[in-house]
């Protein structure tokens, strides 16, 4: 009897833990933040970044966790199929939550509807980088254009993907100076970076947080930004009215931090409060303007302005998709 008693007062017990963890505050166990494209891409690097004082911050680890493919739509996919207990997240992009509402017709979830937007973590330019070691020739955006418009199609630049923001901002570049060039896509930014630097392609419109690197190590050089006025970070570098005598371009992009839809309101306050309070510390701000020339924004953003920026660039950048042509496979 003693036995049985005693038996049956421990699996009440064990039966009963799980109760309490649901209970407990949150967080109460790692958090995830998935990313949907490579290693050394700019949202891994961005998200590595931030994953270390946010684990200070909430008390528990902050780890990252890339799953790659479809353009960010596997992690996407994945993400929006989580519980939204705010233990899943996943660091978006204009891409995965703009361009490609656009680019691709069916989407195994909805941008707006299957997702919580936390808080936005910085505008994100574009440079066009050359290797400077095989391409020695150009030199300016005047020697691109020259290049480019003396022989059709001979001019190549590479991208991270069809439809990505590396291969838009080549699009429009082309057709804002009214060249025919060739565009050669990779999956991810090793592959597109390796041809650069290999001499295989021409240019590369990069993502600054993902090229900065390379600049620095004098691997590539940038010719231009596509985005209107110069950066902090690259002040000798022109925009592309300056150096090109076309119109004043913004190819920018933001990243931002993404939940399953239906969060709770708790969590997503929490989670806006300490990532708004990281990324605003000079540090941190220091790091994303000198560092990966990314805008962080210029106050603490709400949900709510994130969601309305959201909206408000699935409608821009589907034109953009239909002036460029672009296209998946």
């Amino acid at each position: 009897m003693l036995r049985r008693t005693l038996f049956a007062a421990a699996l009440a017990a064990t039966t009963a833990l799980p109760a309490v963890a649901q209970d407990a505050p949150w967080p109460n166990r790692p958090i995830t933040i998935m990313g949907g494209f490579p290693n050394s891409a700019g949202t891994d690097i961005y998200a590595r970044r931030l994953a270390e004082p946010l684990t200070r911050a909430l008390g528990v680890p902050v780890v990252v966790d890339n799953r790659t493919g479809a353009g960010g739509n596997i992690a996407s996919e994945y993400v929006a199929r989580q519980p939204a207990d705010g233990y899943t997240f996943l660091i978006g992009t204009a891409g995965t939550h703009a361009i490609n509402a656009a680019l691709y017709r069916r989407l195994p979830f909805d941008v707006i509807r299957d997702f919580t937007p936390v808080v936005l973590l910085g505008d994100v330019p574009n440079v066009m980088i050359v290797s400077p070691e095989k391409r020695p020739n150009l030199r300016s955006c005047q020697d691109v254009l020259a290049a480019a418009r003396a022989r059709p199609q001979a001019v190549t630049y590479a991208s991270t993907g069809n439809g990505a923001s590396t291969h838009l901002a080549g699009a429009q570049f082309g057709t804002a100076a009214q060249l025919d060039m060739l565009h050669v896509p990779y999956r991810g930014q090793p592959g597109a970076m390796t041809s650069l630097l290999a001499g295989e392609t021409d240019l590369f419109f990069n993502q600054t947080g993902a090229a900065m690197g390379a600049i620095r190590q004098g691997q590539v050089r940038p010719i231009v930004v596509m985005t209107r006025e110069r950066l902090a970070a690259l002040p000798d570098v022109p925009t592309v009215s300056e150096a090109c005598g076309l119109a004043p371009m913004d190819t920018s992009t933001w990243y931002g931090l993404l939940a399953p839809a239906n969060l709770p309101a708790p969590i997503v306050t929490r989670m806006n409060a300490e990532v708004n309070r990281i990324i605003s510390t000079p540090e941190f701000r220091e790091w994303l303007i000198q560092n990966q020339a990314i805008t962080p924004p210029a106050a603490p953003n709400s949900p709510e302005q994130f969601r309305q920026t959201l909206a408000a660039d699935v409608a821009r950048w589907a034109e953009v998709v239909r002036v460029s042509g672009a296209t998946v496979d």
